[in-house]
């Protein structure tokens, strides 16, 4: 049924290209303007219902104290390296003009004031936490109102301020905080340029042809664009974090080109065979679309699964990344066979790249009528996979045995969330961590925000100030300020560790466990550690405990369709296990990376980090699926020569070597283009990229072209068991 519909939307867009073409440019087109009018930016609130940062959160915006808004911060020192903050001369009158300057800028809601300090005494503005103990650096914190009240011109005018101060003042000026985070312009735009030039060049290597390889790049740029402003329009009515933007785009560019990549292949298998464009464009759709469909639909299954974290920008985030996928399955079956019907017999020819791979040898190509595309008889992928299938257990043992050892790492896996130290030296925001951390101690760069509601109960308050500095991992205390009309009370508090450190993670756990709780008690006084770094634990702690029931949900569900397409137990099984293997690796090789600095230099990675604690859950949801896709491709095949044969081995070597070809060059489109995000500056999108080629080149290679091979091979003919009970329940079965 799915393959009549398809035939008939695929064969329609064929026959009607310019029609269904220009259908698309007006939607791109209304998308881009929907998105100008009334678009959003994207916006960041790593919170969550039930949290205790939470808790922290919402009794700060009680208070009013204004510590729930948006806060940047000046770093300042004086270019002569002689002078200090405590001298009475022109730095210090430097100081005073431009907190003076920054005082004045639209929204600024106030400013800390290190000159005022200083004039009161140089170890009161010490105390104060404004001027390093030795007088050399200073820092002026900034309060915005909240995002909502905010946008990028406001970041922009403290940025232009900055420049301006720079050439009048004799002080090196430098400059960070959350600001700069929400509203830089996002990274990944020389990232999607990089991965659509190495796309297209695979393309024509593959296709050996302009009008190819321009095809598919076609539909996933028009894809990408009403995806991505759909995105934006989204953006206006909810909050939409600012990973999904550059995730939407890695996974649309992949995914869209893998997809026209398969059909575009079918179809030319089609044209080979003698039939008509527009027809072979028909039963492309309807032949290949399915995977397309399935793997499309798993993805955004899976995607959409995150909501099991209960973490809602992660459930938002990938809601707004499923929109680009589904968008690029609904282009692969109407826009892509319009292309198609226009190019006409064209695409009949062959490219270099493909007639390597097709035939093993430079030159040649070898087609046969009814072969389904992209599966030509491969004399040297079937010399190999019937290499692997006489020797399957060394193989399967030595396979199994390198992706488990690559997996190891992820035992010392730990999440957070990179923060600018993190970024390269280029950037002011890294300089003025350096600064800060300098001057004041690692823990000033991540500080605590402890609310606290005494609840009339007296001296309460005085309390918890002095057993929270008491405790070892407090290096300092600001004063409290307090809410007249609420009594409720906030402390900032600085750790004595970074914000990436595990020791500040267990700094917020004993102050919840211990300090706390042991002054407010279990009277009606409460208090809550909230911040930004004690809302990133918490979200990564959460997301870590609900990441094995969200895994065993996705795993039952595809083991599920697995066994409803192929009428096995052992296949989907085995497909389920490799999956989790090749996955497992990836994230181990991303340990190895990002936490041990592994090969970290080699993509620009300034300093270990902590994986982001959302990212192993949209790995897992993202790379399930398109295995998948891969997954149901090669065992189609084998499935379909085993019917033939009745030969387990014959139809292991046909199936999988003649899938090897489209599965391989697929694979290193996706490869090309994920990679081509590891060059941004953001750790999270490095990690996104290394994760999502890692598991894809694993999975095309070690296990499609070896583990599958090698473990088919030793279950014979029992891959295709199925109980006959379990054979009468399942839909479409036999009935008794």
């Amino acid at each position: 049924m799915l393959s009549k519909a398809l035939f008939r939307v695929g064969g329609c867009a064929a026959r009607h290209p310019w029609r269904v073409i220009a259908a698309w440019v007006l939607a791109a087109a209304l998308a881009v303007v929907a998105a100008v009018a009334f678009g959003g930016r994207t916006a960041d609130s790593m919170t969550a219902p039930g949290l205790d940062s939470q808790r922290a959160a919402e009794l700060i915006e009680r208070a009013g104290t204004g510590q729930d808004g948006m806060t940047a911060q000046v770093v300042v020192t004086p270019l002569d390296r002689g002078a200090t903050f405590f001298d009475h001369g022109g730095t210090r009158t430097a100081l005073a003009r431009l907190r003076s300057e920054v005082r004045r800028l639209p929204h600024v809601l106030g400013t800390s004031d290190p000159a005022g300090a200083l004039d009161r005494g140089g170890d009161f503005a010490v105390r104060d936490g404004l001027v390093s103990a030795d007088g050399r650096i200073a820092v002026v914190r900034v309060q915005y109102p909240d995002q909502s009240r905010l946008s990028a011109k406001d970041l922009h005018a403290l940025v232009d301020l900055g420049d301006r101060l720079r050439g009048e003042l004799p002080l090196r000026i430098e400059m960070g905080g959350n600001l700069f985070y929400v509203f830089s312009d996002p990274d990944g735009g020389a990232s999607e340029l990089i991965g659509i030039l190495a796309a297209a060049t695979i393309l024509f290597l593959a296709f050996g042809s302009l009008v190819a390889a321009a095809l598919p790049i076609g539909m996933a740029v028009f894809g990408l664009t009403v995806g991505v402003a759909t995105m934006t329009v989204l953006a206006g009515m909810t909050r939409i974090p600012t990973f999904a933007p550059v995730l939407g785009s890695m996974v649309g560019l992949g995914v869209g080109i893998d997809y026209a990549l398969f059909v575009l292949a079918r179809h030319r298998e089609y044209l080979a065979n003698g039939l008509d464009p527009r027809a072979a464009a028909g039963h492309a759709v309807a032949t290949a679309g399915r995977p397309v469909v399935f793997a499309g639909g798993t993805v955004v299954v899976s995607i959409l699964g995150m909501a099991v974290a209960n973490v809602p920008f992660m459930t938002v985030g990938g809601l707004a990344v499923s929109i680009v996928v589904l968008t690029m399955v609904v282009a692969s079956v109407t826009l892509l066979p319009a292309f198609l019907g226009a190019a006409g017999p064209r695409l009949a020819r062959a490219g270099r790249l493909v007639r390597a791979l097709g035939s093993g040898r430079p030159g040649r190509l070898v087609r046969r009528r009814g072969t389904e595309a992209g599966a030509a008889p491969a004399s040297g992928w079937r010399r190999w996979i019937g290499h692997v299938s006489r020797h399957p257990l060394p193989y399967a043992v030595g396979a199994a045995g390198l992706l488990l050892t690559a997996t190891l790492p992820v035992l010392g896996l730990r999440v957070g969330l990179p923060d600018d130290g993190s970024l390269p030296p280029s950037r002011t925001e890294r300089r003025a961590y350096d600064l800060v951390a300098e001057g004041f101690g690692p823990g000033t760069n991540g500080p605590l925000v402890i609310a606290a509601d005494p609840a009339g109960v007296p001296g309460v308050l005085d309390r918890l100030v002095a057993a929270v500095a008491a405790d070892p991992g407090i290096a300092s205390v600001a004063p409290a300020q307090v809410d007249r009309a609420t009594g409720i009370a906030t402390l900032v508090v600085f750790p004595n560790t970074g914000p990436q450190e595990r020791a500040t993670s267990d700094t917020v756990a004993r102050l919840r466990a211990e300090v706390l709780p042991t002054v407010v008690g279990q009277g009606p006084a409460r208090a809550h550690v909230g911040g930004a770094v004690a809302s990133l634990s918490d979200v990564g702690q959460r997301t870590s405990r609900r990441l094995p029931v969200f895994v065993a949900a996705v795993l039952a569900l595809s083991f599920a369709l697995l066994m409803l397409v192929f009428r096995s137990v052992l296949v989907p099984l085995k497909a389920v296990l490799l999956n989790l293997l090749s996955i497992g690796a990836a994230y181990g090789i991303l340990v190895a990376v990002f936490q041990w600095g592994w090969g970290g230099a080699l993509i620009g990675l300034e300093t270990t980090v902590p994986i982001v604690s959302f990212i192993p859950m949209f790995l897992f949801a993202i790379l399930f699926g398109l295995s998948m896709d891969y997954e149901v491709f090669l065992l189609s095949r084998v499935r379909e020569e085993y019917e033939r044969t009745g030969d387990n081995n014959t139809a292991i070597v046909r199936g999988v070597s003649g899938t090897a070809r489209v599965i391989t060059s697929a694979a290193l489109i996706m490869v090309a283009v994920f990679l081509s995000f590891v060059v941004a500056e953001d750790p999270s999108t490095k990690m996104f990229g290394l994760g999502l080629a890692t598991a894809i080149f694993i999975d095309a290679t070690v296990v499609r072209m070896v583990l599958v091979p090698a473990t088919m091979t030793l279950l014979g003919k029992a891959n295709w068991w199925l109980p006959r009970w379990l054979d009468r329940v399942l839909p479409g079965g036999r009935a008794g």
